[in-house]
C-alpha cells in the first residue's frame, strides 16, 4: 500500500474542501443565472476522487466518468479556472465553452468526459483500456458509473469483453442510493450491486464511500491487478449526495431528515475531526485554510467572468481533427 502520512490527510482535506466549496458555489452561480444548462453536483461525494486519484499514476492511468463530473477532473490535475470557465461557457473552458457541465474533458490530463448518456461512458472506457493493452502502455482506465447505469445493456457487454480480453480497467460505481429519484432497492432485484461483477467472475467488492484511505487501499489492489496483466475489476462505492440529482430536483422522493442522518458520516468532517485529533493543525489554521480556498475560487469566478465567450466557427474547429473535413461548408 502506497504510504498514508499526515501530510495525506492535510492533503485530503484541503483537496475535499476545496471541491466541496467549488461545486457550492456553482450552485450560487447557477441560481444567479450565471451557469445554464444542467448541473449535477458532487457535494458529499469527496472522499473517492481523494482515494482513488492517491494510488493512480496521473501521468500514465486514465479516467472517465458519467455527467457528475467537475470534481474527478479537478482530482485528475485540470486547472479549476477552465472548469469554471466551460460551466460560464467561455472558449478558455476545457472545451472551449462548447461542452458545459456535463461534458468536462482534457486529453492532456487523461480526463475523457464527462458523458450525458447514462452507462454511455462504460464501453468507452473499455475501448480506451484496450488501446493502452494493445500499444503496450503500462497504464489503467478507471471507469466510473452510477447505480443508475446498473442495468444498462452496455455494461453487461462491457463486463464479458472486459473479463475475456483481460483490460487494465477498474470499474468503479458510485452507489449514491438514488438514481435520479428511484431508490436502487426499487429498480434493482440484486441489493449488492458489486455482486454483478461476480456474474462475470470480476472480482468485486463493496467499500465505504466516506473513507478515502479504505477507498485508496482497494483501488490500489485493483490497479495493480489490471497492470499485472490479470484484467478488470469492479468495486461499489458507498456514498450519498447531499444535494438534489441536479438544479432542477424537488428532491420529493427523501426526507430532510435523512438528508441530515447522512451528513454526520460526511468525510470532510471525519478527515477533518482525525487532523484535530492527531493535533496535526488547530482550528484556527484550518479556518484560515477554508477562507484561502474560498479565495482560491473567487479566482476561478473571476476568470470564467472575463473570458470571452467561443466564436461559432468554433464547434468546427475542435469537433474534426482533420482540418479540411469534406462535409462542413
Amino acid at each position: 500500500m502506497k504510504k498514508i502520512t499526515n501530510a495525506t490527510y492535510l492533503k485530503w482535506y484541503k483537496d475535499m474542501s476545496f471541491w466541496r466549496n467549488f461545486e457550492e458555489r456553482c450552485r450560487s452561480l447557477y441560481l444567479k443565472q450565471k451557469i445554464s444548462g444542467f448541473l449535477h453536483l458532487y457535494s458529499g461525494q469527496e472522499a473517492i476522487p481523494s482515494g482513488i486519484t492517491y494510488v493512480m499514476n496521473l501521468k500514465t492511468d486514465n479516467m472517465i466518468t458519467g455527467y457528475r463530473c467537475h470534481i474527478l477532473a479537478l482530482a485528475m490535475g485540470i486547472d479549476p479556472k477552465k472548469v469554471m470557465a466551460e460551466l460560464y461557457g467561455k472558449k478558455t473552458g476545457t472545451s472551449s465553452g462548447l461542452g458545459g457541465s456535463m461534458h468536462i474533458f482534457s486529453k492532456r490530463y487523461r480526463f475523457y468526459g464527462g458523458y450525458g448518456i447514462v452507462g454511455g461512458q462504460i464501453p468507452l472506457g473499455a475501448g480506451i483500456a484496450f488501446a493502452d493493452k494493445y500499444f503496450n502502455r503500462e497504464a489503467v482506465t478507471v471507469t466510473f458509473l452510477g447505480d443508475g447505469a446498473i442495468w444498462q445493456g452496455a455494461l453487461h457487454e462491457t463486463f464479458n469483453m472486459s473479463m475475456l480480453l483481460k483490460l487494465p480497467v477498474v470499474y468503479i460505481c458510485e452507489n449514491n442510493t438514488y438514481a435520479m429519484g428511484t431508490s436502487v432497492t426499487t429498480i434493482s432485484c440484486i441489493k449488492n450491486i458489486f455482486k454483478i461483477g461476480c456474474s462475470y467472475d470480476m472480482p468485486a467488492k463493496s467499500l465505504d464511500g466516506t473513507s478515502p484511505l479504505k477507498i485508496a487501499k482497494e483501488v490500489e489492489k485493483a490497479i495493480k491487478r489490471a497492470k499485472n496483466g490479470k484484467g478488470p475489476s469492479f468495486l461499489e462505492i458507498l456514498t450519498y449526495r447531499f444535494r438534489g440529482h441536479s438544479m432542477s430536483d424537488p428532491e420529493s422522493y427523501r426526507t430532510r431528515e435523512e438528508v441530515i442522518e447522512h451528513k454526520r458520516y460526511d468525510p470532510i468532517l471525519k478527515i477533518k475531526n482525525k487532523i484535530l485529533e492527531q493535533q496535526l493543525l488547530n482550528k484556527k489554521f484550518l479556518t484560515a485554510l477554508d477562507l484561502e480556498l474560498i479565495k482560491k475560487i473567487d479566482e476561478c469566478v473571476v476568470f470564467a467572468e472575463i473570458s470571452e465567450s467561443p466564436h461559432k466557427n468554433t464547434m468546427y474547429n475542435v469537433v474534426y481533427s482533420q482540418k479540411k473535413y469534406p462535409f462542413l461548408k
